[in-house]
């Protein structure tokens, strides 16, 4: 592998770019952040002066004209993804794409069509999968450790829900929140999902409901290798943010509960306690983004397959409109059924 540093450029400076601008400038001394866009010239240039990325811009097209620019980062709004990649491909740009692609699999597609006809990588950026808890999870199913998997469970619950005007525009609970749930589902178990059952309803804020979406959700899963599973969401959990995982197998099981800003347990007389979970995801999560740029540097640097593929960005969506559809109808509904 060459030690030259990669030249990266970042289109998007909200909070996910800022946190991928502050990985690759003080954690990821193989690459160079060289240029960030955004709409808001400050946010751009405050992340720039922070992170000592030397230029500025507004226009994301310029990012992508820069014949020094190898990969792009693309964190911007989700309405904006399907249509950088392919400017991106064109370019003949290395990507990095924020989950999810797009809401539309017709979109999704044009996408990947691109990425193909130009040879270059894409990556999602489904970072949970780089957690090394889940990691972990995976490697006991993988490995055989805990013989054949026949029960999953994952719960997946916010703090808070987010404000009203993010959920006109998210694409709904199964889009925006249990999207890295469906990914995660797939990848812990190895294999796909067929079919998908949804209970659901507005059980936390009326205004969500009035909105058109839901806020408190159970999805049954169904995969093809005959393991069940189950997807816990709720967007308001009081006591933080809630992430634990068990796998049931024939030889055993493997789980993973809640991090926590310390380990220390207060036992007395009348209770024995301890703090509560970590209440936002970017200090749940801090680790996994970083390790999943890492590996996005490392493949597109050795010329290496992308951890998580443009496919990996597509079944997912197509799990949420399939999650969506049964809670419409009240009924079982196969993946099959989604185009």
């Amino acid at each position: 592998m060459s030690k030259r540093k990669l030249p990266i450029g970042i289109i998007g400076a909200g909070r996910i770019g800022a946190v991928h601008a502050e990985t690759l400038a003080f954690r990821l001394p193989e690459a160079a952040p060289l240029i960030i866009a955004d709409i808001n010239r400050q946010a751009a240039e405050e992340v720039a002066t922070r992170c000592g990325i030397p230029r500025v811009t507004e226009n994301a097209e310029e990012v992508l004209a820069d014949p020094e620019i190898e990969a792009v980062l693309i964190c911007s709004s989700t309405d904006t993804h399907a249509g950088l990649i392919v400017a991106a491909a064109r370019a003949g740009k290395q990507i990095f794409c924020e989950k999810p692609i797009d809401h539309s699999l017709e979109k999704i597609d044009r996408a990947l069509a691109a990425v193909a006809r130009a040879g270059v990588q894409l990556q999602v950026g489904f970072n949970r999968r780089f957690d090394p808890n889940f990691a972990r999870v995976r490697k006991a199913v993988e490995s055989g450790e805990i013989g054949t998997p026949h029960l999953l469970h994952i719960i997946s619950r916010d703090p808070e829900p987010p404000p009203i005007s993010y959920v006109k525009v998210s694409g709904g609970i199964f889009l925006d929140m249990t999207i890295h749930d469906f990914d995660m589902a797939r990848f812990l178990i190895g294999s796909e999902v067929e079919e998908v059952f949804t209970a659901a309803g507005v059980r936390v804020d009326p205004s969500i409901g009035e909105a058109g979406d839901l806020d408190t959700a159970l999805v049954v899963l169904r995969f093809k290798n005959g393991v069940i599973g189950t997807i816990d969401n709720c967007r308001k959990a009081v006591y933080g943010y809630d992430q634990r995982v068990e796998i049931l197998g024939s030889e055993g099981a493997v789980s993973t509960g809640n991090c926590y800003p310390n380990q220390a347990v207060v036992s007395t007389s009348s209770a024995v306690r301890r703090d509560l979970p970590l209440h936002f995801f970017m200090d749940r999560y801090a680790e996994s983004f970083a390790r999943e740029l890492r590996a996005f540097v490392k493949a597109v640097r050795e010329g290496s397959p992308t951890p998580v593929t443009g496919m990996d960005g597509r079944v997912p969506v197509v799990m949420g409109l399939a999650a969506r559809k049964s809670h419409d109808e009240n009924r079982v509904v196969r993946l099959e059924e989604i185009r």
